[in-house]
């Protein structure tokens, strides 16, 4: 899929952003990557402990400042060098599809609150809301993680399994706190006010977790309650299992088709690329 007659550009994309094509290079690169990745999740939440804040925000900030560079380079590099491929060959129209591809947007994701915050009005509260989507630098990890990449490949295949499981617990959801509001809202008006308020005792319930904060007080709905709370049990079991067969299947090498997607960009590949 790259040109043959750019070479510089082959080997810069092969080097830097597929290590298990670009050999040494691209192998270092990938894990001085990660490692920055977990450098920014392990600062973002330090600085939230004002002692080590007020001591090391300099550090802080530098380090912020010095990882947005990379950051930053890495994106702009991967937006120049994709008319390396011939379906991304116009330099314009082309760079903008592929800057919207979802790594891409994750990427840019990333860096885009520094900048913000470089050129906002200073608006604390607008700054430190800014400071969350810095956690999206973990999701660029899945660029270089296999086992992140085939979890990735496991959602993609089980995907309409997932989407059914969740339309049933959805449902389920629907159905019973709409039948706890019509049992308990005579005897308890103000902790089940309404259907969409009685959805706080349905999640609680389903997931069996059993927060408590309300529960039902009549017969009628304490045999319903538990009734709901047993289905729970199975119904949410059930995406964990479609993701484990997924998982089997993958190691024992029954997948189906080849995964038609690049797990670094999300862009289809070709035959010749399988």
């Amino acid at each position: 899929m790259i040109r043959e007659d750019y070479p510089s550009t082959k080997a810069f994309v092969d080097s830097l952003f597929t290590a298990r094509q670009g050999g040494t290079v691209g192998y270092y690169a990938d894990w001085f990557i990660v490692l920055l990745i977990a450098a920014n999740v392990v600062a973002v939440a330090l600085e939230t402990v004002d002692s080590l804040y007020a001591q090391y925000g300099t550090f802080f900030f530098y380090f912020e400042v010095v990882s947005v560079a990379i950051f930053s380079v890495e994106y702009l590099s991967r937006i120049w060098a994709c008319t390396a491929r011939p379906e991304y060959s116009n330099p314009i129209t082309d760079r903008l599809r592929f800057a919207s591809r979802p790594m891409l947007v994750i990427d840019l994701l990333a860096i885009l609150p520094f900048f913000l915050g470089a050129v906002l009005p200073a608006d604390l509260r607008f700054l430190r809301a800014l400071r969350l989507f810095r956690f999206f630098r973990l999701f660029k990890m899945a660029r270089y993680s296999e086992s992140m990449t085939a979890f990735n490949e496991v959602l993609q295949r089980k995907k309409e399994d997932l989407v059914i499981s969740f339309t049933a617990t959805l449902i389920l959801l629907l159905v019973a706190s709409s039948t706890m509001y019509f049992v308990e809202h005579p005897a308890q008006p103000d902790e089940f006010s309404s259907i969409p308020q009685s959805m706080w005792w349905g999640v609680i319930t389903l997931t069996t977790v059993g927060y408590g904060d309300v529960t039902p007080v009549t017969p009628l709905g304490q045999v319903f309650g538990g009734i709901v709370a047993v289905i729970g049990i199975g119904l949410f079991a059930l995406p964990a299992s479609i993701l484990a067969s997924g998982f089997i299947e993958a190691a024992r090498g029954e997948t189906g088709p080849t995964p038609d997607h690049c797990p670094h960009c999300g862009e289809r590949l070709t035959e010749r690329e399988h």
